[in-house]
């Protein structure tokens, strides 16, 4: 067995509780001095410490341009990691977590600094028995991972020696369509094996999403039943209250499709509708999300209008507060046609979902926050019920992915009483009054598991690529300059454009609200 399939088991739950186990690596963050590190990153390595998960001698190297000591940056990471972390920073864990954090300035292109990087960790090797596991994290934006692959390869960082590993983790974007992301993908595999490679999604590694697998598969109450026989239809939302928050540079060569369905949604969409894996090792499980992806009914240009819909939220208040236009955000060209929020029908056509719409939105400004998916079975016959009620309401099943963790069962019961009333109640489950603790964030999951070389919950090349050849029809029949589909305002603080609510309508169904 490899050091990095190696799995501790509880004897007693042999076959039911196994998990990857972390090993002593040196994690070498490209982009130290950044948000994405400060915020996310350390906050997340020093609470897998706190857990008591990360092995002792796991060391961080982080990797920028800015000129500081050691010692300047555990400062500012013991700044941010008490204003970011998920629990409070305790003194006695964090001073024995900073002395495993070093600082080695230099350039990106800068070759010197990376043969110098390289006998820094060797020298870690030896002080700290680190092993020569390298786990290097690109924290950066997209047009500087050429650079830094090129100069990893050159110092010889991309090889791991006999005994060790020797792994990279992209950042999304990945790409921007599916020419960029075969481009972005040839520069990544020309550094390090795709084995290596770990393309971070961290919408996978939030607890709801993780748990759709054993919700479907451990529980026989459901499984029987997840299929187009006694499906009426899914939906998936994701919804932010928060506008595009000094990210305009970013997000006006994105919008919604690119930043979010390509890649969060429609990887949530597959954890839905795949089906049951070979086994839980990562390829078994991506085999099946991709065969998902392939199976996408692919929209053509004269019905793209018809199955999508995309808006821009106008000026409007959300929680009593005014906010702003799109347009008139800072960095926000006036004349923007960037969308804010789209909303898709889409079918998959194989076996199991035959005729099963999957409704997917997602959006910016609207008037609640949070992510869900929600499985509408079919309603029961009225036979029994027709001189009591008129219609009754489907059995639901949702799960929430955030903020709420959890998942709830809408079923229909009779009120007490004399009278025979029924009406739909919820059984709700959820993860922090359940399990009593919270639920770790989604990155201190996916360090962990990358730390073990368990790529589960990482997107394949092929999974990136097959996304992006369903969503590149979409994006450029919008980017016509004639005949192109349009581009509805909506107020910020509402749900989207009315057009998203026709889009079911015509159905005969509607949207679930949060």
């Amino acid at each position: 067995m490899s050091k990095s399939s190696e799995t501790q088991t509880n004897p007693l739950r042999e076959g039911l509780a196994t998990r990857t186990v972390p090993q002593a690596c040196s994690v070498v963050i490209f982009g130290a001095t950044g948000d994405l590190t400060m915020r996310k990153l350390i906050p997340a390595l020093y609470n897998i410490a706190a857990d008591g998960e990360l092995p002792p001698a796991v060391s961080v190297i982080g990797f920028a341009r800015r000129k500081k000591t050691d010692e300047e940056f555990r400062k500012e990471q013991e700044e941010s990691t008490r204003k970011f972390s998920r629990q409070a920073v305790r003194d006695e864990i964090w001073n024995g977590f900073a002395q495993a954090l070093f600082y080695h300035p230099s350039e990106f292109h800068d070759a010197a600094g990376y043969k110098s990087l390289a006998e820094r960790l060797d020298k870690i090797d030896r002080e700290r028995g680190t092993g020569g596991n390298r786990l290097f994290y690109l924290a950066v934006a997209p047009d500087q991972f050429e650079s830094i692959l090129k100069n990893l390869k050159e110092a010889g960082l991309n090889k791991a020696r006999e005994g060790s590993w020797a792994r990279v983790i992209v950042e999304k974007p990945f790409g921007t369509d599916l020419a960029t992301a075969r481009e972005l993908n040839a520069v990544v595999h020309n550094a390090f094996a795709e084995n290596q490679t770990y393309r971070i999604d961290h919408f996978l590694g939030k607890e709801t999403a993780q748990n759709i697998l054993v919700l479907r598969f451990a529980n026989s109450i459901f499984e029987p039943l997840w299929n187009s026989r006694y499906v009426d239809h899914v939906q998936i939302t994701a919804a932010e209250t928060l506008g595009v928050e000094g990210r305009a540079g970013y997000y006006e060569g994105a919008g919604a499709m690119r930043d979010m369905v390509q890649n969060h949604l429609l990887q949530l969409l597959c954890l839905v509708a795949m089906e049951a894996p070979t086994d839980l090792g990562a390829d078994s499980i991506r085999d099946e999300k991709v065969k998902v992806v392939k199976s996408l009914r692919r929209l053509q240009p004269d019905n793209i209008a018809e199955d999508v819909v995309r808006g821009q939220y106008a000026e409007g208040a959300i929680n009593g507060k005014n906010v702003p236009a799109y347009r008139t955000e800072k960095n926000v060209n006036p004349e923007s046609k960037t969308e804010t929020f789209v909303a898709l029908r889409l079918r998959v056509d194989n076996w199991r979902w035959a005729n099963v719409p999957f409704y997917v939105r997602v959006g910016k400004r609207l008037p609640k926050s949070g992510t869900e998916i929600s499985v509408h079975f079919k309603g029961a016959p009225l036979v029994l019920f027709n001189k009591e009620a008129t219609s009754l309401d489907q059995n639901v099943l949702v799960i929430r992915i955030q903020p709420d963790e959890g998942i709830s069962l809408r079923m229909q019961a009779k009120m007490p009483g004399t009278s025979f009333r029924i009406e739909p109640v919820k059984m709700d489950f959820h993860y922090g009054t359940s399990f009593g603790k919270a639920s770790p964030e989604a990155y201190e999951r996916l360090l962990l598991d990358a730390m073990s070389g368990d790529a589960t919950l990482f997107a394949r090349r092929d999974e990136v690529e097959e996304a992006w050849a369903f969503v590149d029809p979409i994006e450029n029949a919008w980017a016509q300059k004639e005949n192109a589909p349009p581009l509805y305002d909506h107020p910020a603080g509402s749900w989207g454009p009315e057009e998203a609510d026709e889009l079911l309508a015509r159905d005969g169904r509607a949207w679930r609200r949060l």
